[in-house]
């Protein structure tokens, strides 16, 4: 029977084999729960009696091993299935997220384009210049470069005008018009049709048109998405570089309607989705895969599609086989330190088993203390002890290692996540002011703008038909706050917004506000000096009047003359709203995740959105200069401490979507920074090495003394064993004080009463000494009184000739010397620092309580 986590049943046999690593930690741990059962047959059988008090101790280690080994392998598993799961499941949910949200924009273009004066009126047989309609239904696809074919239609399916010249149609049957006809708002279909004949399906936006003057059902318009080209774009840029998944876009009866590999997983192919996120598998074509299923979530109120649903599928084989990092080792030692200490919060479990570790150490400490210098079978005990010090020292190590292995797991993870997440972010952003550049540059084509401005002065009835229009698109575009619309002088005369307080102008002359009512001189002379109507102008993301003196980008085109394209008789502005629109973009892109924030920046780093309030829009973020650098189209990812807090970092810089950025002369970087944090920084003392502390036997055969050995800080620390009576975990102490005493920190109960506790380190340095899971509490006697002293961590219980222990410098001339002699361990490379006992107690005398 499979083992299984209690708390998910996640099947852990069925991973174990695609996870090389947790197999060996498997490995290791029935190892050493077998040594543990040869230890403690020992004890019995060897020193019943003598082995009495500690038997308990190793039973219960035992049976510890058993629940450990069930517990560290189910952790280990169900860490990085999580992971893998996370993973696959950011990049389904992104792509759904993509998709829908550039579809939306296809559905305010039907809209718009659909009422355009010219085209209607073509379709209304009220002029035949066929030419010139196909050259102005070319001019939009040259801005809006997401569509390859756009047709004008009568109401019997008879194709006036397509701009495709490769695919010529007559003439069309097909349900969609009949359903176009008949509907007020976009139709949107997705499927095969005689419309794009070659097509496997096309992806159709239609709306109906109307009379210029009468209002009656005249036609319709066609946009004909270029499917394949963005999902290709998509996958190109979003896929893992390795391959080891896939990634799909599903209907709403599961099947697929783009693969970024089809020769893996075809087109139309039915498969096992995953929509809730569970651990379980999916076969398909024989073989299993994790998978996540995610469905729109839906932009503007628009959730796409109906049914459609990103998904990624990666094999159970390879899933596990991501490349490794060292980012632990790769870090300083002070901020390693301090990101294991939060390992606590992600993993409960082992942090528990790194609790029985110390545990360990404490009981083979005392056992040594009690069994100093005596003989019989007390030093049968002392051979028991050695081993379970010994098996002991190889369990710390593999908790330790394991630990370490799941934080590097869930770091790498979080490396990764942080790159792809910036990446998306860029992403996005370059696809939405895609779409801002190419609306300015279609608007100020539309005839009734040029045919207005080539008045000196427009009449009012000019300026309230131009109002009316921007008002018109302003409702069907609502990123924007408003359109304005200026002529040659740089006046504002128009707006979409006149009683905005973000706009401040009239749609009629002479009432607009006059910070607002002209353009500054150095935009309009850009404006003005525009050569087509392929060419757009954006402002620096600064503050404007436009926009409440916040900062924004305002996007311009130049409005030409109807009849002579060569003069400029004004211009149209958008301006972006951008405190929304961006901070929108980055909450989308992370989804929710806790522990996280987006930031939009420019090279120099200064924020031009932010999704943490202490970091606004306008302010400079503080992080590394080299991330500001990354190049065009790179990401890069990092282990920081930003705003006290350990945190992986990752950034991206834009690349630009389509011609956008890329060959339209337009160029100004912006990088997507993702801080994921994970807790505090603590202080932490330096790591310290063990190895330097390992003690060598001693040579010499005559008898020595033992001592037990402790730390304090980073130095080493002895008191005669005879002295000590037990060591308990520094978790047991309950704070108090007495009187002035700052060395005195609380209380220790035991079963015999209770011992006032003495801070060592405060004693010694006169520094207090903090409390972690290594602090340990030693219980020493003297002449009938009893105290406890709070140390950093436990040593060993080791024997020393006395040759090797010699007077501190001015020991011999000063009376009551704390520290009077010391111990040449290791053939002197190690001194241990003796403290004597009887010059601790006078010190403490006054404090100190004999023990009830």
């Amino acid at each position: 029977m499979a083992k299984t986590n209690s708390a998910s049943e996640l099947p852990i046999d069925t991973f174990l084999p695609y996870m090389r690593d947790v197999t060996r930690c498997e490995q290791s741990l029935r190892e050493l729960s077998l040594m543990w059962r040869m230890i403690e047959s020992s004890a019995k059988m060897n020193c019943p009696v003598e082995a009495g008090a500690i038997i308990p101790t190793m039973a219960a280690t035992r049976a510890g091993f058993n629940r450990l080994e069930q517990d560290l392998v189910a952790s280990l598993v169900r860490e990085k299935m999580a992971n893998v799961l996370a993973e696959v499941g950011t990049k389904a949910q992104y792509v759904i997220d993509i998709v829908v949200r550039n579809l939306y924009e296809r559905t305010a273009d039907v809209g718009f384009l659909a009422t355009d004066r010219e085209l209607c009126a073509f379709v209304a047989d009220q002029h035949n210049r066929q030419e010139d309609i196909r050259e102005r239904l070319l001019a939009y696809r040259r801005k809006y470069t997401v569509y390859d074919e756009i047709l004008l239609m009568d109401c019997s399916g008879n194709v006036l005008v397509q701009i495709d010249d490769r695919m010529q149609i007559e003439g069309s049957h097909d349900p969609l018009i009949a359903e176009t006809l008949a509907c007020e708002g976009y139709v949107e279909t997705f499927r095969a049709t005689d419309l794009r004949p070659g097509k496997r399906k096309a992806l159709i936006y239609s709306r109906r048109m109307q009379h210029p003057a009468t209002g009656a059902i005249i036609g319709l318009l066609c946009l004909c998405f270029d499917f394949e080209r963005e999902m290709e774009g998509i996958f190109s840029t979003h896929r893992d570089a390795a391959g080891r998944s896939n990634m799909l876009l599903l209907d709403g009866d599961n099947r697929v309607i783009a693969s970024a590999d089809p020769l893996w997983i075809p087109l139309g192919a039915r498969v096992p989705v995953n929509r809730d996120g569970s651990a379980g598998l999916v076969m398909f074509g024989g073989r299993e895969y994790l998978a996540r299923t995610f469905s729109a979530e839906g932009y503007q109120g628009y959730m796409g599609p109906p049914g459609w649903q990103g998904q990624v599928m990666i094999p159970l084989e390879v899933a596990f086989n991501a490349d490794g990092t060292e980012a632990l080792s790769t870090l300083e030692a002070g901020i390693a330190q301090g990101l294991l200490s939060h390992s606590k919060e992600f993993c409960p479990p082992l942090y528990e088993i790194m609790s029985a570790a110390d545990t360990i150490r404490r009981v083979v400490w005392n056992g040594q203390v009690m069994t100093a210098g005596q003989q019989g079978d007390l030093l049968k005990l002392k051979t028991i002890l050695d081993q379970i010090s010994e098996t002991g020292n190889r369990s710390n190590e593999l908790f330790s290692q394991s630990i370490r292995d799941l934080y590097e797991t869930v770091l790498r993870l979080s490396l990764r996540h942080g790159e792809f997440t910036s990446r998306l972010l860029v992403d996005l952003l370059d696809r939405n002011l895609y779409e801002r550049a190419n609306d300015c540059r279609w608007w100020a084509l539309t005839p009734e703008l040029g045919a207005a401005l080539t008045d000196a002065t427009p009449d009012r009835q000019a300026i309230k038909n131009m109002g009316a229009i921007l008002a018109y698109i302003n409702g069907l575009y609502t990123v924007y706050t408003q359109l304005f619309v200026y002529d040659r002088n740089g006046r504002i005369v128009c707006s979409s917004n006149p009683a905005g307080d973000s706009c401040g102008v009239a749609n009629e002359p002479g009432t607009a506000a006059a910070r607002s009512a002209v353009i500054d001189t150095d935009t309009l002379a850009i404006v003005l000096a525009l050569r087509g109507e392929q060419d757009y102008h954006v402002t620096p993301f600064t503050p404007s009047d436009l926009y409440g003196q916040r900062p924004t980008y305002v996007y311009h085109a130049a409005i030409r003359h109807p009849e002579h394209p060569s003069t400029v008789v004004g211009g149209i502005g958008i301006v972006f709203d951008s405190e929304v629109e961006l901070l929108a973009m980055l909450r989308g892109g992370l989804g929710g995740k806790r522990n996280t924030q987006g930031y939009f920046v420019d090279r120099s780093g200064r924020i031009l959105s932010s999704t943490d309030p202490r970091h606004p829009a306008g302010t400079t973020l503080e992080i590394d200069p080299s991330m500001l650098l990354v190049e065009k189209g790179a990401s890069a990812s990092r282990i920081v401490v930003f705003d006290g807090n350990y945190a992986v970092v990752g950034c991206a810089a834009s690349n630009g979507y389509r011609e956008f950025k890329v060959s339209d002369g337009y160029n100004e970087d912006v990088l997507a920074i993702v801080f994921e944090f994970f807790g505090e920084v603590r202080e932490h003392t330096a790591t310290r090495d063990h190895s330097l502390y390992a003690l060598q036997p001693q040579l010499s055969a005559s008898e020595g003394v033992e001592f037990a050995t402790f730390f304090i800080g980073q130095d080493l620390f002895a008191l005669r064993a005879e002295c000590v009576i037990e060591a308990f975990t520094g978790a047991d102490i309950t704070p108090m004080s007495l009187g002035t005493r700052r060395e005195c920190i609380g209380m220790l109960s035991l079963q015999r009463g209770t011992v006032w506790v003495f801070d060592l380190g405060q004693v010694i340095r006169g520094t207090p000494s903090g409390i972690d899971s290594n602090s340990q509490v030693l219980v020493i006697s003297r002449k009938g009184k009893t105290i406890g002293l709070l140390v950093s961590e436990l040593h060993g219980v080791p024997e020393f000739n006395e040759t090797h222990i010699i007077p501190t410098p001015l020991a011999s001339h000063v009376d009551g010397m704390l520290v009077p002699s010391v111990i040449k361990a290791n053939e002197g490379r190690l001194l241990i620092q003796v403290i004597d006992v009887d010059s601790l107690f006078c010190l403490l005398d006054k404090t100190a309580v004999v023990l009830a």
